[in-house]
């Protein structure tokens, strides 16, 4: 096979790879989305969400980047949307700062924002249009209320915080702090970053239960369901009865954590609904419309444990 046969088909097989990843109308609204990454089943079931709600509607075409949990991923990603020219991007923010030059960028390409799940910190308004996902601090301060209301006024916590910097993490925090601070019998007496996986809030909850502190702790507060169920893990190796001796609280609502509050090795999970992908492409059907959307779009949550929870409720779970 000769050189130009070589290139005229490696063309050819671009040209049907570029085919095969788009639906191929020009009416279309080209949507721009990078995830965060897959670092919890929560994430993945939100990841699960956006592309099936976009295969659903025939007048969205999806361009999808994973992150790997790495901000520099994420900036390069939407620059990339950017210089494609994409209709509307959207983004699950890794941490709250460090987004406003590429922010910029696409304003001023005239491509719109779509905020997704969580928030970023900027210096001026009208850098994105719309914030869809839950509301963070009021799950901290569910979380708070749920130990105050079944635990008592004293209680010595162990806190697993998510990823340092990331919205989730600051505002479950601000919001527990929130509401302790008024009931000085409850207090948090070991903190340290899990990053939202369950290896890692394993890692730290051992190193607690190794610490000087380690008898006094009697509650759990994890700001995602993955870390409780690593450190649930290391409670038991430790020969603690995680439930019993440790009582976990935590945060999102994952079928895993259904499970282990139904065996009683935890006690509760504040919801924060993965399932939104349905209102992301709601929003960006009104914006390419023209429409004026509201700046915040929260999502709908509940609070569970062994009141609530069931074998029918576990089997229903969709993540």
């Amino acid at each position: 096979m000769n050189k130009f046969a070589t290139v005229i088909m490696a063309a050819a097989a671009a040209t049907l790879l570029v085919t095969a990843c788009s639906k191929g109308d020009s009416s279309q609204i080209k949507v721009g989305f990078a995830q965060v990454g897959a670092e919890s089943d929560w994430r993945k079931a939100n990841t699960e969400s956006i592309k099936g709600e976009a295969d659903k509607r025939s007048n969205i075409d999806l361009t999808f980047s994973d992150a790997q949990q790495k901000q520099e991923n994420q900036i390069s990603a939407i620059r990339t949307f950017i210089t494609k020219g994409v209709d509307v991007i959207s983004f699950s923010p890794i941490v709250k700062t460090g987004f406003e030059d590429v922010l910029k960028e696409a304003k001023e390409a005239g491509i719109p924002v779509v905020l997704f799940d969580r928030g970023v910190e900027v210096s001026e308004p009208g850098l994105y249009k719309c914030l869809i996902g839950s509301d963070f601090v009021e799950e901290g301060r569910r979380a708070a209320r749920w130990v105050i209301e079944n635990v008592g006024e004293n209680a010595n916590v162990a806190e697993l915080v998510g990823t340092p910097g990331s919205d989730p993490a600051v505002e479950r925090k601000k919001g527990f702090e929130e509401i302790i601070k008024d009931h000085p019998g409850i207090k948090i007496i070991k903190s340290q970053t899990g990053d939202f996986t369950r290896a890692k809030g394993k890692e730290v909850m051992e190193s607690f239960l190794k610490s000087p502190e380690a008898d006094q702790i009697n509650v759990l507060f994890a700001h995602n369901d993955d870390m409780a169920l690593g450190a649930i893990q290391a409670i038991e190796e430790a020969g603690k009865k995680p439930g019993k001796d440790i009582i976990i609280v935590s945060i999102d609502g994952v079928k895993s954590i259904f499970e282990a509050i139904l065996a009683g090795k935890a006690n509760c999970t504040v919801e924060c609904n993965p399932i939104i992908g349905a209102q992301l492409f709601d929003v960006v059907e009104k914006i390419h419309a023209g429409e004026t959307v509201p700046e915040r779009v929260y999502s709908v949550e509940s609070v569970y444990d062994s009141k609530n929870i069931t074998q029918e409720v576990v089997d229903s779970r969709k993540y």
